[in-house]
């Protein structure tokens, strides 16, 4: 652990800054929407371009990559992610702020490509799975820790968008100051969006549903939370809360689905995560129940994902893992660029204490969906199950190789039949 610190530790401490930055300018610019007094519709379409940003992103940015290189482009997108922040503190403008997230989207795409390809090339088969590890645990402690920078400064002022910008700034030292060698570059594969809906429909509807809900919860929580009249502590625990419970639970989520027909795991999560959004919606306030299932929310929420993407690579072979995690990860993005702004329209018709309730109905479809693909497809014997994958939050495809290298070699491999078999 300690050589893998100290030959990776730039690309790991520019990682922090990035997501500690992410995590700040997601909550601010919540928090600040309310402020304004902006348009709830308005602001959800805002929150929801991030999205779309970074899905373009991800497909247009390994193109500039093995154009000019690493280091270039990780330069020109901090420079320009720090400098939409700043736009956002300068011009308060929620028309101006819709193209600014876009674009910032895009920058963040950009910056997580560039760090999850380098650390894939420094890493061996005996270390991928350790720098994996490393990798999820700085995502989400850095995405924790810019919701506590959150009551450091007044947020209706420009101060916390200098200091998300510094951060943005500073992580671009230690990688393009770093004396190793930018790696060799390939843009990932995909495989068509039809055939592993063919192969896999709850991972495809899993995969989109989970993007759905998450982003909904991470773009609009803090305006929720604003708006019911939580102080800037209580929504800075309230966001952090959340993060923490994805991290919490998906370890233990993902012993369960090893050991049992991974789809009942599904399912069940997606149950535990509907009956979570309905306890908070009931609790809604500052009372220790309402953080408390906003944080087995987060836990539930957040390991859906992995579970769907594992679940798919049981009807796939070993091969295709990387392509079709590359697809599973877009049809979650477009899933969570529709899902902030759609609700925003129902909460600028209805109110604001329409979240949870829409929240719980995208969970609960899922279980029901869940529950139907059960009588359509009979399960994968165990011993041919896929080992169980934790994905980090906000993925680019490049992390898929990552994984692919660092998961377990799959059970039995020589005596699994095609996967047509299973279908």
């Amino acid at each position: 652990m300690i050589n893998i610190l100290n030959k990776s530790w730039p690309l790991f401490f520019g990682l922090a800054l990035i997501m500690i930055g992410n995590g700040l300018q997601g909550t601010l610019l919540g928090v600040r929407a309310s402020i304004e007094d902006f348009n709830t519709a308005a602001t959800g379409f805002m929150m929801s371009l991030y999205y779309v940003g970074f899905v373009g992103g991800s497909y247009l940015v390994p193109k500039m990559v093995s154009r000019v290189g690493h280091i270039r482009v990780f330069t020109a997108l901090a420079s320009l992610a720090s400098t939409m922040v700043l736009l956002h503190g300068l011009f308060v403008d929620v028309n101006l702020w819709i193209i600014i997230r876009m674009l910032t989207g895009f920058s963040y795409a950009g910056l997580f490509i560039v760090v999850e390809s380098w650390l894939n090339d420094t890493s061996t088969n005996k270390t991928r799975g350790k720098i994996l590890s490393i990798y999820q645990v700085i995502t989400y402690g850095g995405l924790v820790a810019g919701q506590f920078l959150l009551t450091v400064a007044d947020p209706s002022g420009i101060t916390l968008f200098v200091l998300t910008s510094i951060l943005v700034s500073v992580a671009l030292l230690p990688i393009s100051l770093s004396s190793r060698p930018a790696p060799a570059f390939a843009e990932p594969e995909t495989i068509s969006l039809k055939t592993l809906l063919d192969r896999s429909p709850l991972g495809i509807v899993g995969a989109f549903g989970s993007g759905l809900g998450a982003s909904i919860l991470f773009s609009l929580g803090a305006v929720y939370a604003a708006e019911i009249g939580l102080s800037l502590a209580q929504i800075s625990t309230f966001m952090a809360a959340y993060m923490i419970g994805g991290v919490a639970f998906q370890i233990p989520i993902g012993w369960l689905s090893d050991k049992y027909d991974r789809r009942k795991i599904i399912i069940g999560i997606c149950f535990l995560a509907f009956l979570s959004a309905i306890s908070c919606y009931f609790a809604a306030g500052s009372s220790a129940i309402f953080y408390i299932s906003f944080f087995c929310l987060g836990g539930m929420s957040l390991s859906i994902y992995g579970q769907c993407l594992a679940h798919m690579n049981d009807h796939i072979s070993e091969k295709q893992y990387v392509a079709a995690g590359s697809t599973l990860i877009f049809v979650n993005g477009v899933g969570s660029a529709i899902g902030p702004f759609a609700i925003s329209l129902f909460m600028s018709k209805i109110g604001i204490n329409v979240f949870f309730p829409i929240i719980a109905l995208i969970f609960g479809g899922l279980f029901a969906y869940g529950v139907y693909r059960t009588s359509r497809r009979p399960p994968v014997p165990l011993d041919q199950q896929t080992d169980s994958i934790t994905m980090p939050a906000r993925s680019t495809p490049f992390v898929m190789n990552i994984m692919e290298e660092s998961a377990p070699t799959m059970k039995d491999m020589n005596s699994k039949d095609s996967p047509e078999k299973n279908r």
